[in-house]
């Protein structure tokens, strides 16, 4: 039986832990953007290894410890899992 390929495309939001995004340069961080930008118009759930970023958690650090960690969308700087979605002002 020949292996499946997931149809559909993936994610091209990049999240990284603040501390992280702040650090990097500029172009370290349009390098994760695009990666992961082409990696979603492809199809593909994961960016390139090449753009991977190393230093994000500590060692010794467990599970906890990363999900305590504040994480926001490289590309706008909003907190991950935030609503594209604009928020009228209109007042009802």
């Amino acid at each position: 039986m020949a292996k499946s390929k997931i149809k559909g495309g993936g994610t091209t939001k990049a999240c990284l832990p603040a501390a992280k995004v702040r650090s990097m340069s500029k172009a370290e961080r349009e390098a994760v953007i695009r990666a992961k930008k082409s990696a979603g118009k492809a199809g593909k759930y994961k960016r390139s290894k090449k753009s991977y970023v190393s230093g994000t958690s500590s060692p010794g650090d467990t599970l906890r410890d990363w999900f305590k960690k504040d994480w926001i969308n490289v590309a706008t700087g909003e907190p991950c899992g935030a609503s594209r979605k604009k928020k009228s002002s209109k007042k009802r």
